[in-house]
């Protein structure tokens, strides 16, 4: 099968797939137990009145027979027009972008997956060239070590001892205060640009060290299996340098799982950090969500949800695609 026919393949399968995300995001959310947000505020005040009950009703379709509930939630996931939310009566596009809460994740996650991916595999290569050292042996007990502590522990632990013991680093937020608050704000891009760093660098620094262990280990059980290969042996007896041997031969046929791992961790991006995010009080997505569960604001929920079910979709499909520029070897059917 040609590489046009293929695409045109996945494509079908892709679209399938995001209708049944569509569907089964629905079903969860009709059969979930318990009141909406909007009304079960309403239900616990004593001063509510009918005419708040039908109002809202109206206004989020829940007076609505099922059938037609489903059909508008149906558009409006394929429009990305995801309705309103319950807690500030704002349409959900509106607070996932204009308040930068997309913005903030996109620099939170994205520089913290970049940092540990890039960080994981030179890790795990020199892991697997120097089996049974010292190196070997701590970058796989400090990978394990930090991929277990709990992220709650490792980010409060980092606000303690570099927030308030050595005051290096704000102790949570995205910008100053008297910046969101309206106030004064550099006119220097550079000074803006260090000043913002100094908010990212401890939820960054948090969120990589938890996630380039799986990279450090992925990395180098792949490059075990390959390092006793014949080609490898021919190489080293050309007299090829060992840079050349451990990345340009050696990882770039080990790499396919670890091109899977890199698109799923950069697939759930769009996720957010619920813990990280929380506990530094940055205003992202995954801070968003974390309010919105409190709320039970279901639009909020089905949007998230939806968003990291697509970009978990495309991040395999654009995967899948990677693996024959890779691995001449792999045919696509």
């Amino acid at each position: 099968m040609s590489l046009r026919g293929y695409i045109l393949k996945r494509l079908a399968y892709t679209f399938v797939l995001v209708i049944f995300v569509i569907v089964l995001n629905w079903i969860i959310f009709e059969f979930m137990p318990g009141v909406q947000g909007a009304i079960a505020q309403l239900q616990g005040n004593p001063r509510a009145t009918s005419q708040q009950y039908q109002f809202f009703e109206n206004q989020f379709g829940l007076n609505k027979p099922p059938l037609e509930r489903f059909l508008d939630y149906f558009w409006r996931m394929l429009t990305f027009n995801f309705g309103i939310s319950f807690q500030t009566q704002h349409y959900v596009i509106d607070d996932m972008i204009k308040t930068g809460r997309l913005n903030n994740t996109l620099l939170l996650l994205g520089t913290s997956t970049v940092l540990s991916i890039v960080l994981g595999i030179f890790l795990g290569v020199i892991a697997a060239r120097r089996r049974g050292s010292f190196a070997d042996t701590a970058g796989v007990t400090s990978s394990l070590t930090l991929f277990s502590v709990p992220t709650f522990w490792l980010g409060i632990s980092f606000i303690i001892i570099f927030a308030f013991y050595l005051n290096w680093f704000p102790a949570g937020g995205v910008v100053p205060s008297v910046w969101s608050l309206g106030g004064y704000k550099p006119t220097s891009l550079f000074v803006e640009a260090l000043v913002r760093l100094q908010y990212l660098f401890l939820p960054m620094m948090v969120l990589t060290l938890i996630s380039y262990g799986a990279f450090l280990l992925l990395t180098r059980a792949t490059m075990l299996e390959v390092l006793n290969e014949d080609y490898i042996v021919t190489a080293r007896a050309k007299g090829l340098s060992e840079r050349t041997i451990l990345f340009k031969h050696a990882f770039k046929n080990a790499s396919l799982p670890v091109v899977t791992a890199s698109a799923l961790s950069f697939g759930a991006i769009l996720s957010g950090a619920i813990i990280t995010e929380t506990v530094f009080n940055w205003d992202g997505l995954g801070h968003w969500l974390f309010a919105a569960i409190g709320w039970k604001d279901f639009p909020v929920m089905q949007a998230m949800f939806y968003i990291l079910a697509l970009s978990t979709i495309f991040a395999n499909f654009i995967s899948d695609l990677i693996y024959g520029i890779i691995d001449p070897r792999i045919k696509y059917q």
